[in-house]
C-alpha cells in the first residue's frame, strides 16, 4: 500500500498524443514519480520492485518512468487493480487506464479512437474540472 500511497502523493499519470506527418498518430502512456536527489536509492529500488521502468537524473530530482506498453499492462495495471491509489490522482489515472484499454483494443489505431483519446486526455492532469 505504500507505493500506492506515495503514488498519490508524487506520481503523474499522462497520456501523449503525436501528430506525425505522413504517418498514423503516434499515443503514448507515460507513469512518473519524482523525488529530490537525495532519495536516490528509493527510488532506484522501485526498478528492482516493480520490475519495470528506468531512473533519469536531473539536476536536484530524480524520476521513474514507465513507457513500455508491455509493462504499463503486466505490471503496474494489476499493482495499482490489487492498491488502488486514493483521492483526486485516481481520476487521472482512471483516464489512463481508459486510454490503455483503447490501446490494447488497437483503437488508437483508428481515427475515432485517437479522437477518444485526445477528449480523455484534455481532461486529465491540469485539464481536470
Amino acid at each position: 500500500n505504500w507505493l500506492a500511497g506515495f503514488t498519490t502523493a508524487e506520481g503523474s499519470f499522462m497520456v501523449r498524443v503525436m501528430d506525425r506527418p505522413n504517418s498514423r498518430t503516434q499515443v503514448l502512456l507515460r507513469f512518473k514519480l519524482t523525488q529530490h536527489f537525495r532519495d536516490e536509492q528509493l527510488m532506484r529500488s522501485l526498478v528492482y520492485y516493480l520490475d519495470c521502468g528506468k531512473i533519469y537524473v536531473s539536476v536536484g530530482s530524480i524520476d521513474f518512468i514507465v513507457t513500455k506498453f508491455s509493462d504499463i499492462t503486466n505490471k503496474l495495471v494489476p499493482f495499482f487493480g490489487k492498491y488502488p491509489i486514493q483521492g483526486i490522482k485516481l481520476l487521472n489515472y482512471l483516464d489512463f487506464l481508459k486510454v490503455w484499454q483503447l490501446m490494447k483494443n488497437d483503437l488508437h489505431l483508428t481515427s475515432e479512437g485517437v479522437k477518444l483519446i485526445r477528449n480523455t486526455k484534455a481532461g486529465m492532469n491540469l485539464g481536470r474540472k
